[in-house]
């Protein structure tokens, strides 16, 4: 069966940061998922929603210009 959460030791290998500071990204991940409405598992991100906020290509100017500072 494919895995469809990161965990915070995949979160640290991918961007090179401390295991603490992947459980916090992992933290506010969640955070905007039940904003938006969503079940979170504490701990564990989904693939898809970690890989199109880290990696996506399109990114709207308002968040662009937020991720500059």
């Amino acid at each position: 069966m494919k895995k469809k959460f990161y965990v915070a030791d995949d979160v640290a290998d991918m961007l090179n940061v401390s295991k603490t500071t992947a459980y916090r990204i992992i933290h506010n991940l969640n955070y905007e998922l039940k904003a938006r409405g969503y079940i979170t598992v504490a701990g564990r991100v989904p693939k898809t929603f970690f890989d199109r906020r880290f990696y996506s290509e399109e990114m709207p100017d308002k968040q662009m210009a937020e991720s500059a500072y």
